[in-house]
Formats: structure tokens, C-alpha cells, sequence
């Protein structure tokens, strides 16, 4: 999208009301000056660690009253600042890094303000994931952002077969994972199982920060690169799109015609779109076309 030619409209004085302020994902100076506009109006700043919220507000010279919001109070906290905006206080909520709520904490929040009709509102900055996709070379869109995939073994294999099948069913997505550096190798060698060893991907580390690094390749090569040499730092995984399923016309009639020799049209139909990974209602509507006399 193109941003338009109007001017900045004029100021009304601070937002009231909630804004999710997008903080830098490594360099302190991608903070954009709305975001300290913006941090500074707020009466107070909600953050996932006060410490790491404190450096960067110093950093830009910001005086703010800090709380902490993350996963293990929100539900509990939510109460009590939404009571705070319904009387009009101006708050700012912040994660870590990146733009909030994309894995991070926030969500239970912003629905509840939307649901009380209070005004939220945004500053949009840096973000991870469309970083990472964006230097990857891997196509940009559509993708699909999963967060981050389960650390136990069982769990993550189990996601990424479910991932598979909806490939099976047409699916075709740039893939954008968070991983933990400490289990990048692992995180690759199960997507590399799942999706196929020659699937294109890329890995990228430590983004706008001094140490940045992409690394392109497939995800067996990468996976075997991570156990040479481990990453540092934050972590993103991007995996390319599966290769088209070539099914051609007469393989497709040819396994409908066997599958409805024993089967009803119904379950023949069924039998050959899970065989095949064909979406269910194309091989149906080919089955009745073969059905007919």
C-alpha cells in the first residue's frame, strides 16, 4: 500500500484510551517518533519487563510510569485497567520487542477494551516476522505466521503433520516460525522430516542488530548447518511453499474408475481426494462427471 498525500492531520491533543506502541526488535534507533510521541502521552506504559522497557525509554529520554503486563498476570490485570480506561486514561502497551501482541501479551486486553467500547489505537513499527520474510528471498505472500512451534518433540511433530496435510489439501504459504536459538537444529531437522529435507527456507538471526545474519538454503541443509554451528540471538524461521501436487487429468479418472469398481461414488470420491491430496469437491464433481451414462 501507498501512503497518501495528505498532510499529518492536526493534532487533537493525547489519545485517550489504549495504544499498542511497536518497540525496536533489536536496534534502539528504530523507534519512530510517533512511538515516543506517543509513549510519552501515556500516563502509563503496560511492558513484559520493566528493565528491558526502562533501557529503551531511557534511551529516547521518556519518563513513564512502567507496570508490568505478561501471560501470567493478564487475565488477573485485565480488570483493573480496563476500569482505568473506561474513566479515560491514556495507555500505552509495549512488548519486549516488535509490535505487540504478535506473540507476545496484550490480546486479552485489547479484546476487552474493544468489547467496552473504549478507543484503541496503534503505532506500527518493526516486526520479526515480515523482517525475516522480507530478506528471506522466499515469496512473500500469501504466508502464514504459526508463533512459536511446541518445544517437546511429540507436540511439534504432531503441528507439523497437521501443517503437512493442509498442504496435502492445497495449501501453498510461506511458513514464518519463532524458535529459540537452543532449539533452531531441532526445530529445522523436524520441519525438514515433516515437510521434505529439499523444502527452500531460510533462518534468520539477530535482525537490525550488529550480528545480523540470513541464512538460505533447504531445510536439511540448514538443519545440518545449526548443528555445526549453532545460532545466537533471536531466531526466525521462514519456510517456502510446497511444490505444486501434479496430478494429471487421466491419473486422476483412473483412480476414480478403480476406487468406484468396490466403492460407492461417495467413498471413492473420498478415498482418491485423501489419496491424491486433490481438494474433496473437485474429485467428487469428476466422479459424478464419469458417473454419468
Amino acid at each position: 500500500m501507498e501512503p497518501n498525500d495528505a498532510s499529518d492531520p492536526p493534532s487533537t491533543g493525547p489519545f485517550r484510551g489504549l495504544v499498542l506502541v511497536s518497540t525496536p526488535i533489536g536496534n534502539l534507533g528504530d523507534l519512530s517518533p510517533r512511538a515516543v510521541a506517543a509513549l510519552r502521552d501515556a500516563e502509563t506504559v503496560l511492558c513484559e519487563d520493566t528493565r528491558v522497557t526502562a533501557r529503551l525509554l531511557a534511551r529516547h529520554s521518556v519518563s513513564a510510569a512502567l507496570q508490568v503486563l505478561h501471560d501470567h498476570n493478564e487475565d488477573a490485570a485485565v480488570t483493573k485497567w480496563l476500569s482505568r480506561l473506561e474513566a479515560g486514561a491514556r495507555i500505552a502497551l509495549v512488548s519486549d520487542a516488535g509490535t505487540p501482541l504478535v506473540s507476545d501479551p496484550g490480546y486479552r486486553l485489547v479484546r476487552a477494551a474493544i468489547a467496552a467500547g473504549v478507543p484503541v489505537t496503534a503505532v506500527p513499527g518493526p516486526n520479526a516476522a515480515v523482517t525475516a520474510l522480507t530478506l528471506s528471498g522466499l515469496p512473500p505472500h500469501p504466508f502464514l505466521f504459526h508463533g512459536f512451534l511446541p518445544a517437546k518433540d511429540g507436540p511439534r511433530a504432531a503441528d507439523i503433520a497437521r501443517i503437512a496435510g493442509l498442504e496435502a489439501q492445497g495449501l501453498a504459504v510461506t511458513h514464518i516460525f519463532y524458535e529459540a536459538p537452543h532449539r533452531a537444529a531441532e526445530a529445522l531437522a523436524a520441519l525438514a522430516a515433516g515437510l521434505g529435507t529439499d523444502r527452500p527456507a531460510a533462518l534468520a538471526r539477530e535482525l537490525t542488530k550488529l550480528f545480523e545474519e540470513v541464512r538460505r538454503g533447504t531445510l536439511g541443509d540448514l538443519a545440518a548447518g545449526c548443528e555445526a554451528d549453532p545460532p545466537r540471538g533471536e531466531v526466525v524461521l521462514v519456510v517456502g511453499p510446497a511444490a505444486p501436487r501434479q496430478t494429471a487429468a487421466e491419473d486422476l479418472d483412473a483412480a476414480l474408475r478403480r476406487a468406484m469398481a468396490t466403492l460407492s461414488l461417495r467413498d471413492a470420491a473420498a478415498a482418491v481426494a485423501e489419496a491424491t491430496g486433490l481438494p474433496r469437491k473437485r474429485v467428487y464433481a469428476r466422479a459424478l462427471e464419469l458417473a454419468r451414462p
